[in-house]
């Protein structure tokens, strides 16, 4: 194996290892030292890969960001097959949705050009696939309601298995949606 190879094995065990540990105890709970114990390096060898700690959370994050371009990119031919793909979505990538909303959070009152506007958008975008243009006031209500049950679902289970997790959430927000 060439140094090269070291190098990327060695940043794709840290990125897996920065997930799992992030989806455990939170971004704020997880330090690089807590990674590095996780994959048997030093601390330094992980702050050379991933300093400061953010990079690490972009890197996490950036797969994520690609699925849900790809998501809101895609046409669907109706609410229960987007909400469908959507907790399909969601518990793929439930541990960067655990950091996106527990960790990073505030996004309603985040700064322009800062990654909680980038988030407020994706959300908005994400109601706007579901809710439609100009909803009615119930809609309106069904549609954050069944967004967030996804959202909070995927992010307390993070200990069941991913299937069950996505049948039952998907039925639970399009019985939320059309209520």
């Amino acid at each position: 194996m060439t140094t090269l190879d070291q190098g990327n094995a060695t940043r794709s065990r840290i990125l897996a290892a920065a997930r799992e540990l992030f989806a455990e105890r939170g971004y704020a709970a997880v330090s690089l030292a807590d990674i590095a114990a996780a994959v048997g390096l030093t601390k330094t060898a992980v702050a050379y890969h991933f300093h400061p700690k953010d990079r690490l959370a972009a890197e996490i994050i950036a797969p994520a960001a690609d699925d849900l371009l790809a998501l809101l990119g895609s046409e669907f031919s109706g609410h229960r097959e987007f909400l469908r793909s959507f907790t399909a979505f969601a518990v793929r990538h439930r541990a960067v949705i655990r950091l996106l909303t527990e960790d990073i959070g505030g996004a309603d009152s985040a700064p322009p050009g800062s990654p909680g506007e980038a988030i407020r958008e994706f959300g908005r975008e994400l109601f706007l696939r579901l809710a439609g243009p100009d909803p009615s006031p119930g809609t309106r209500v069904r549609a954050w309601a069944a967004l967030g049950a996804v959202q909070s679902g995927v992010v307390k289970t993070t200990d069941v298995p991913a299937e069950v997790v996505e049948e039952t959430l998907t039925a639970a927000a399009v019985a939320v949606f059309e209520s």
